[in-house]
């Protein structure tokens, strides 16, 4: 395995530029996930990397080696792709051992990593059969297996569970993430999934229209997002926004969220005029707390566990970036253990201010 560094990779289409500069340095072992939203530029970035679109501008280093002009076949880099691409008319065995056989490698080596992969990836009793007999779990395994067995410096990855049904994804990147320890090859991964950004990567890099929003583990990106697109972005259901009044009197400083007067220190707001207040579905509760309001549910669903309730969050409510506010017209509270809860009948909500997330209105940037 080796290190990957991209430096200041770019690419324009005419006067369309897809990639703003893209800069990464991606140790050895690590799996990386670039995630957001369709034509933020990722999958393009990956194929960059792969040698299958050539950049306008920047340099691309595997380890010591630059190969940001070699093609594909000479990258030493295992792509695994969306449809699995595998050769209807050849068998497991012969799907995984093409690449090598190509390279003409003697017969029995070919054989014997065909079969150490087949019992990594538990699909020894599948080798004879042809992809149509296959479901797409057993599929998307073997697609795995052909580039595990060239032993690449580097593993390539473009959304592989897209196709498969929502049980099998979990399974699958589960089984994506316990192969990654066990082999420790670098990995770079496009999902449009944050869920599978959040749940797999070592690190994830969140695009947004060709630039890199925020690069960070899973961790920090939730608890601290640098902007309002991150914060959004990242939770299910994502973050609640709310435009919050800001007053200053005597040295002192107020923002009024759901009609709660709560005092913040004047060096957080960074002299900030205008101010986002976010906060978490999950970090709302039933009942009355520190902060607390009371609303009139429009739409309830159980999840069993859980509740979404979906209620009007006044004037102030912004509009979401993931569409949420067309079926919600509103804001989300993600509540635990509430027993039965008739959509239209006001309830009492609260928070702990502690839990607030705050943004520039003008830059969205975070206020610290």
């Amino acid at each position: 395995m080796a290190n990957i560094s991209i430096r200041n990779v770019h690419k324009s289409y005419g006067a369309l530029e897809v990639l703003k500069p893209f800069s990464l340095e991606i140790t050895e072992g690590e799996f990386i996930v670039l995630v957001g939203p369709s034509g933020c530029g990722k999958s393009t970035m990956l194929k960059i990397l792969a040698g299958l679109e050539p950049a306008s501008g920047g340099q691309i280093f595997l380890g010591e080696r630059e190969v940001t002009d070699l093609a594909p076949g000479d990258r030493d880099i295992a792509m695994v792709f969306q449809n699995y691409a595998l050769y209807p008319h050849l068998t497991v065995r012969q799907n995984i051992g093409f690449g090598l056989k190509m390279r003409g490698m003697p017969a029995a080596e070919v054989e014997k990593r065909v079969d150490d992969v087949a019992r990594t990836l538990e699909v020894e009793k599948y080798l004879d059969r042809r992809p149509k007999d296959l479901s797409g779990g057993q599929r998307q395994r073997v697609a795995l297996g052909r580039a595990i067995v060239r032993q690449p410096q580097a593993f390539l990855m473009d959304e592989p569970l897209s196709n498969l049904d929502a049980k099998l994804r979990v399974h699958m990147r589960a089984e994506i993430g316990a192969l990654h320890q066990r082999i420790g090859v670098t990995t770079v991964y496009v999902t449009h999934d944050q869920i599978e950004a959040m749940t797999m990567a070592d690190r994830v890099v969140i695009m947004r229209d060709g630039v890199i929003q925020q690069i960070a583990d899973p961790d920090t990106l939730f608890q601290r997002p640098d902007n309002l697109f991150v914060a959004g972005f990242i939770g299910s259901p994502g973050m609640n926004f709310l435009s919050a009044d800001v007053e200053r009197d005597g040295g002192r400083t107020w923002l009024d969220v759901f009609g709660n007067r709560i005092e913040v220190e004047e060096a957080r707001l960074a002299g900030a005029s205008a101010v986002i207040a976010g906060l978490r579905p999950e970090h709302l509760t039933l009942g009355a707390g520190p902060a607390s309001f009371t609303v009139r549910p429009s739409l309830v669903e159980s999840l069993g566990s859980e509740k979404y309730v979906y209620f009007d969050g006044g004037p102030h409510t912004l509009a979401r970036e993931d569409g949420e506010e067309d079926k919600s017209k509103g804001l989300i509270a993600r509540l635990s253990h509430t027993g039965h809860m008739p959509e239209h009948d006001e309830i009492q909500l609260s928070f702990d201010p502690a839990d607030l997330y705050l943004f520039d209105a003008k830059t969205e940037k975070a206020l610290r």
